[in-house]
């Protein structure tokens, strides 16, 4: 068996030597040979067994797990998602609106992989290249007739997806500001819309700035938007529990809250109208909607709401709360913190965000890692001249303070850790999911 993982070498195993961002499969060679590997697949070196040279070893391994699979892949449709923001969101719209739909279909993202009942866990939102063919075998093993991906940049950049062809691609938007190299940013999403089929499509969004360079020749080319677009979206109302609009002359009522939601839906609704399921029953579909875990999640309790998002920079805590501004109708409490060991120059930039958008604020602890809980809050809070806010260690404790000061029509914000479900303090990894302490408090 072919093996990419020294420690998982079995005699008679043939090892090859994959170069990763962090580490390069060739400094574990000869583990592989102490544990039986009897064959070596490298890009250079000489070796007491079998072994083969080749100029690339990652090109090597996409053209091996291809052509292993080639006869598999024709059995499922193969959708990718991707843009700086609303992967998550769109995937997961995708993904539920095709199962109410009655097609099996699987996902490989943020949150996870899933099929049917069957939930793992993943490290990277857009796994190895080895890890996503055996997520879709397991798909089509499944019975899945569609599996979408999350196609992040960096996964992209570092060729996780070579070699695999898309029947269909979205690309959701690009937000260019806080990039150091645009070019190859850009570039990295571009290679996606590459690797559609000869008969697949492309959905564009287009009210983008960067929608025309997405418009490749080869592909056909389907357009969402709010004008001039083969999906148009209008007449949008947010409402505190649902939102209502119009796409083309089809009135859409959707579970799901906030703007952005819309067209992330709009999306969504393109890609699977345009596979050939009938406008009628997608829109029965849509009833059946809940928000995807930790992405703008939310929760009823007693005529009070409770949204729970992984935003966790300036940027995405601030659209996130302005967002909730635009169909609140009482006060916005927030719950947010800040990460340890990871940038202290944007601690007390949220700090101002949140107590400037918010009508009361709890800071408390996020993932601490190997800094001071206390360290960390004070450096969020160091320069607010306000008073709207309150520090609490505990997040459980917080939590707890902010759904008891909610009154009727008030919003409670619980930012930064989404779906996760451990909080990291040094070393160690304690469970904690801000759902559930959710569901703990609001049950009591």
């Amino acid at each position: 068996m072919l093996r990419v993982n020294s420690k998982t070498v079995e005699p008679g195993d043939t090892f090859l030597a994959l170069k990763g961002p962090r580490t390069d499969g060739h400094d574990y060679i000869n583990e592989a040979i102490e544990k039986g590997a009897a064959c070596i697949i490298a890009s250079h070196g000489e070796y007491p067994v079998k072994t083969i040279i080749v100029d690339d070893t990652r090109t090597y391994l996409a053209g091996y797990l291809k052509e292993l699979n080639m006869a598999k892949l024709e059995k499922i449709k193969i959708v990718g998602v991707v843009g700086t923001g609303g992967k998550t969101l769109t995937s997961d719209i995708i993904y539920q609106l095709l199962n109410s739909l009655g097609v099996k279909t699987a996902y490989i993202g943020t949150n996870g992989f899933y099929c049917g009942e069957k939930h793992q866990k993943l490290k990277e939102a857009t796994p190895d290249i080895y890890i996503i063919y055996d997520l879709i075998n397991k798909a089509i093993d499944d019975e899945c007739e569609f599996i979408i991906i999350e196609a992040s940049s960096k996964a992209i950049l570092q060729r996780h997806l070579e070699g695999i062809k898309f029947d269909a691609c979205i690309f959701t938007n690009l937000i260019l500001d806080n990039i150091k190299n645009k070019e190859l940013y850009l570039n990295s999403k571009l290679d996606l819309f590459k690797k559609i089929k000869g008969s697949g499509y492309a959905i564009i969004n287009k009210n983008d700035p960067q929608a025309e360079k997405f418009t490749l020749t080869q592909n056909k080319n389907i357009f969402y938007g709010t004008k001039d677009a083969n999906y148009n979206v209008s007449r949008i109302k947010l409402f505190y529990d649902h939102t209502e609009f119009k796409i083309n002359n089809f009135e859409i009522n959707s579970p799901l809250i906030g703007s952005y939601n819309v067209y992330n839906y709009l999306a969504a609704f393109a890609l699977i109208n345009t596979l050939g399921f009938i406008e009628d029953d997608i829109i029965e579909a849509t009833k059946h909607l809940v928000a995807p875990d930790g992405r703008y999640q939310n929760i009823m309790s007693n005529n009070r709401l409770i949204i729970i998002d992984y935003a966790f920079n300036p940027d995405t805590i601030k659209n996130v709360i302005k967002e909730t501004k635009k169909f609140s109708e009482g006060k916005i409490i927030t719950i947010v913190g800040c990460g340890g060991d990871r940038s202290k120059a944007k601690r007390p930039i949220i700090g101002k965000i949140v107590t400037d958008l918010s009508d009361y604020v709890i800071f408390t602890t996020d993932n601490p890692r190997h800094e001071k809980e206390e360290d960390i809050l004070n450096d969020i809070t160091m320069n607010l001249e306000s008073n709207n806010f309150e520090k609490i260690i505990s997040r459980k404790e917080a939590i707890k303070k902010g759904i008891n000061m909610l009154a009727e029509k008030d919003i409670l914000l619980i930012l930064g850790k989404g779906h996760e479900d451990v909080q990291i303090i040094g070393n160690d990894e304690f469970p904690l999911k801000d759902y559930d302490e959710v569901i703990k408090d609001i049950k009591k």
